[in-house]
């Protein structure tokens, strides 16, 4: 495919890379151990109420820029013969260590004004997964979410536990202070003015149900923002990550998808990899990453028709808002999303890095 198709594709939402080699010949080179020339890489920051009227041309600039640093930080891997996994942590850590994102550094506040980061990862070599949820000082939660899959018996550690872990790992612990920016603390501040709603759940069940919800989404900026990656490697192995900061204003110790294997990650080299971005709640429900491969896997349907499948229908019925990106085994890239945008970016072996924001 050319770089110009490409371009058009990802504006819309969705591109297919092909791989150079048949199915057949592929599995034949990766039984005798060796490689092929073909690899991918695909992120997201976040979608949402993403529209060119609420970003500024300084702000564009910036995205842009970032997500194509990502990018870069995951090819020179995959360039050079590397994992999957070591494609989508890199990328990911990058976009962890800028603001600009709900992630890492960008990390959104709580109610109570606290930092609650979670991440997960999982090759699909294997279906070895990882993930931390609740944590307020690791600098890059997909690092710490790699050392439970590939350092632990489980799968999934949490707050005090998971940086205790951190620490054994020396993984050193960061000052909470490191993830207070100005920008989040007014954004904070906005959502709690927006949340007039009181805690009388007699008075009106609208308000109880918002409460539940524990969002503002009467925000014209919202956005979920959370970060992530999937991959294909010269080895034709699979991996995909995802990491967040959550919700603003959220309460009592929330968790959303993005650290739920099967929701908000997941990776097969049988079937795709996904990394989701979206309201939580029904990502979970829908156990959205799981369920496009699924689709694949048990049904024969393509990447792109599972994952419209379930973003643009079964999510949509749901009233669930957000989007995903996805690789299948033979290189074939969906970034499929149900909100006015998603922040996005593309790589392959036979392309430049392209990124994108808008819808059109």
């Amino acid at each position: 495919m050319k770089l110009s198709g490409i371009w058009a594709a990802v504006l819309s939402a969705s591109v297919a890379i092909g791989c150079a080699v048949t199915t057949v010949a592929k599995a034949e080179q990766q039984e005798a151990g060796r490689t092929t020339d073909n690899y991918v890489l695909v992120i997201h920051g976040g979608a949402g109420v993403i529209k060119p009227e609420n970003l500024s041309a300084e702000q564009e600039k910036a995205f842009h820029s970032t997500l194509k640093a990502a990018l870069s930080a995951g090819q020179k891997v995959l360039q050079n013969n590397g994992t999957a996994l070591d494609a989508v942590e890199q990328a990911i850590r990058l976009m962890e260590d800028s603001p600009l994102f709900n992630a890492g550094k960008g990390a959104v506040f709580t109610h109570e004004q606290r930092n609650e980061m979670d991440a997960s990862i999982m090759d699909g070599r294997d279906l070895n997964a990882g993930a931390v949820s609740g944590v307020s000082q690791i600098k890059n939660p997909i690092t710490l979410a790699r050392e439970v899959m590939s350092n632990s018996r489980h799968v999934m550690l949490s707050g005090a536990g998971a940086e205790e872990f951190a620490q054994t790992r020396n993984i050193p612990l960061t000052s909470p202070q490191y993830f207070k920016t100005e920008h989040r603390l007014e954004q904070l501040k906005q959502a709690k003015q927006r949340d007039v709603i009181q805690l009388d759940h007699s008075k009106n069940t609208d308000k109880t149900s918002a409460i539940k919800h524990g969002i503002g989404n009467d925000d014209p900026h919202y956005k979920f923002g959370t970060v992530g990656a999937v991959a294909l490697d010269k080895h034709g192995n699979l991996a995909a990550g995802t990491s967040t900061g959550g919700m603003t204003n959220k309460r009592w110790n929330r968790v959303g998808d993005s650290p739920i294997i099967g929701a908000g990650t997941y990776a097969d080299n049988n079937s795709c990899a996904v990394s989701a971005t979206g309201h939580g709640e029904y990502f979970i429900r829908a156990t959205v990453a799981r369920s496009i491969c699924a689709l694949m896997e048990y049904k024969g349907v393509s990447l792109q028709d599972a994952a419209e499948q379930i973003v643009m229908k079964k999510l949509v019925d749901m009233k669930g808002e957000g989007g995903i990106i996805a690789l299948d085994k033979e290189g074939n890239a969906a970034l499929v999303f149900n909100t006015p945008g998603m922040y996005r970016g593309i790589v392959g072996a036979r392309t430049d890095a392209v990124t994108a924001m808008y819808k059109d």
